[in-house]
């Protein structure tokens, strides 16, 4: 009886599962089977012999000591992790303020168009963003540079300058990606019951008041819910937009090298491919844990704002 009930429920549900189906095949072929090839970090890898017949290493941890004993691979993952939280703390900022203003708007026309300029960048590739973005900060003849001598200043060298370069980053990922950010967080402002702002009207509440008191209450879960899944990948960097922004400008490596660009410029360099399989099963444990502490520090504040 409970398998024909089951048989039953896949029947009704048919559509559903066949609109899941494409999603799930992604699922499995790029993020479950390549969980096998982690075994790498623990091996000797030759190709000739494969994955599994490839000879374990001796001592186990051999291809780990390059991360946790190189200073090049501790400021790797101190910038990671820096700039990561960096870009948490300004994106939440940034998504969270102007889901509230076009909520705000009453105009459904201009609303639409405000809303797709915003999204418009997320679609434009990271090698045409770090092209704009050197054209704009080139030394000799950027656009930026050019502004600022004829404002009386003198030129600035953006790409010897390693200390400005968190903010640029931030810059442009926030033009880039913030319209993306901010459709979950206009979705959860349009499921608010506009009871609750009829009832704050009633009472005098000013359009601030029912911002600060109701529509940030209400984002609450999805905040702490986004922020969740943006601590599990701290130390996971955008290698696309690293290395267009970036590319192998050595100078800016104190502040702008993460553990991707590490990783990808010693395999290119060694062809070591234990110790870049070792760096992702790092990650992995790391980023494991994190959401671990994160989630049980969120079901302490708001049982109902926990992931699980």
């Amino acid at each position: 009886m409970r398998k024909n009930g089951v048989l039953r429920e896949l029947i009704r549900h048919r559509t559903l599962l066949l609109m899941f189906l494409p999603v799930a095949t992604l699922l499995l072929l790029f993020n479950y089977l390549p969980l096998a090839g982690l075994v790498i970090a623990f091996k000797n890898f030759d190709f000739s012999k494969g994955i599994f017949g490839s000879d374990w290493m001796h001592p186990w941890y051999e291809n780990f000591n390059y991360l946790l004993s190189s200073s090049l691979a501790f400021r790797a993952v101190r910038n990671t992790i820096l700039l990561n939280l960096l870009f948490i703390a300004v994106g939440l900022i940034f998504e969270v303020g102007l889901a509230l203003m076009l909520n705000e708007l009453r105009s459904k026309y201009f609303k639409s168009i405000a809303q797709s300029l915003t999204f418009l960048p997320f679609f434009i590739s990271w090698i045409v963003v770090g092209v704009f973005t050197y054209n704009l900060l080139n030394f000799e003849s950027g656009a930026v540079n050019r502004v600022l001598e004829a404002m009386g200043f003198d030129p600035i060298n953006f790409y010897s300058a390693p200390a400005l370069w968190p903010i640029i980053l931030t810059i442009v990922i926030r033009w880039k990606v913030t319209g993306y950010g901010t459709i979950i967080y206009l979705a959860a402002l349009t499921s608010i019951d506009n009871s609750y702002y009829e009832a704050a009207a009633i009472d005098g509440a000013s359009r601030w008041q029912q911002i600060r008191y109701i529509s940030i209450p209400m984002l609450k879960p999805t905040i702490l819910i986004l922020t969740l899944l943006a601590v599990g990948r701290i130390m996971n960097a955008d290698f696309g937009m690293f290395y267009a922004m970036v590319g192998d400008a050595s100078l800016l490596y104190p502040t702008t090298d993460v553990i991707d660009t590490l990783v990808y410029r010693s395999l290119r360099k060694s062809g070591d491919i234990g110790m870049a399989s070792a760096a992702g099963f790092l990650q992995s444990v790391v980023a494991f844990v994190l959401v671990l502490s994160s989630n049980y520090a969120a079901r302490k504040v708001d049982k109902d704002s926990a992931i699980f």
